[in-house]
């Protein structure tokens, strides 16, 4: 099987790991130009997900509970929904998935977080991760070799290892999907759309 990437690539990945699990304070922080972010900014509950492209939990939320969520609450302009790049094992799918939906643009990086969860059954059956994610790029209008000048990056590489180290400074992440509501948080994994909807609720109260 051909590597997903350059060695330095799968180095920088596999120090990302040690990151993830890191322990800190803080509710969530404020939301910067460097997340990417679905719904009106001025929306009256922000929905902040700390999520790994490697979790088969975070995976299975978005393919099974994400759709009615955007449905019920982004496209109607009740939340702001932020989604942060978090690392899990495999790190190299993790930090791989990342980069190569930030390449895509923003206006391809939610569908392409999308590709990858759904490829996620794949990837963990096959252990193939670059075969998947180069159709993904390819998908979404991109060559090989702009493939692998993505996830070779090394400068996106440590920009992705920065966001990591920062968002475990700023909230205490011990497993993935992590959710906060306007900097309440729900660390339980995949939230029911019942669940949801009590979070926003008490989200929205906590504001009048």
């Amino acid at each position: 099987m051909r590597s997903i990437a350059r060695r330095s690539v799968l180095a920088a990945a596999a120090a990302i790991a040690t990151l993830a699990l890191a322990a800190c304070g803080g509710g969530g922080g404020a939301v910067t130009a460097d997340d990417m972010s679905l719904g009106k900014a001025d929306a009256p509950v922000t929905v902040i997900e700390y999520a790994s492209l490697a979790c088969s939990h975070c995976g299975k939320w978005e393919n099974e509970v994400f759709p009615a969520f955007k449905t019920k609450y982004i496209d109607t302009g009740k939340v702001r929904y932020v989604f942060r790049e978090f690392s899990t094992a495999p790190p190299e799918l993790a930090a791989a998935g990342a980069l190569l939906a930030r390449c895509t643009g923003k206006d391809k990086y939610f569908p392409t977080i999308q590709a990858v969860f759904h490829a996620q059954e794949e990837i963990f059956t096959t252990g193939d991760i670059r075969g998947p994610l180069l159709r993904i790029a390819e998908t979404a209008g991109m060559s090989e070799a702009d493939f692998d000048k993505c996830v070779g990056d090394e400068k996106a590489m440590a920009a992705f290892n920065a966001r990591v180290e920062k968002y475990s400074k700023e909230a205490k992440i011990e497993g993935t999907p992590t959710f906060f509501f306007n900097g309440d948080k729900y660390d339980k994994g995949e939230m029911s759309l019942a669940e949801i909807d009590a979070a926003y609720a008490k989200a929205l109260a906590a504001k009048k």
